[in-house]
């Protein structure tokens, strides 16, 4: 449940199924989705306008503080399995947003597909931050 009149970061879990399974994202920091769409517009010949959004997908990326393997063995298994002849394996991802009224949304992505655009710097005293962006076709509520 929220402790606050609007949401905030914690009201947000994450689960991340991979084609090979659940991939445990050890400590994130922060997650960011957004709607991708096509635009159209038409210009009537009266002179007025109609516009759509077309559906193309969702796309964004999680912050992860490195506490495990978990993100590069599940990067490594997607790699070896593209590179052993299988098509790109995908995934689906759910998020749980505990509203503000007590209830619980869930967003399921589907067809995801990973990339690890950043994997760490490994610094001496320093966290190893990674960046694991992902692309889906649909986001739909269940």
């Amino acid at each position: 449940m929220t402790s606050t009149a609007f949401n905030v970061g914690r009201d947000c879990q994450l689960v991340l199924m991979g084609p090979f399974g659940r991939v445990d994202l050890s400590h994130v920091t922060g997650f960011e989705a957004r709607q991708l769409t096509a635009p159209i517009r038409v210009d009537r010949i009266d002179g007025s306008q109609l516009a759509a959004e077309l559906p193309k997908g969702w796309e964004g990326h999680f912050e992860i503080e490195r506490g495990s393997s978990s993100v590069d063995d599940f990067i490594a298994q997607t790699e070896a399995a593209f590179i052993g002849g299988s098509a790109v394996p995908t995934g689906t991802l759910y998020q749980y947003v505990s509203e503000v009224n007590g209830s619980t949304s869930t967003y399921q992505f589907t067809s995801v597909v990973f990339k690890l655009t950043q994997a760490g710097q490994w610094r001496g005293d320093h966290s190893v931050k990674q960046r694991l962006e992902f692309f889906a076709a649909t986001r739909v509520r269940v």
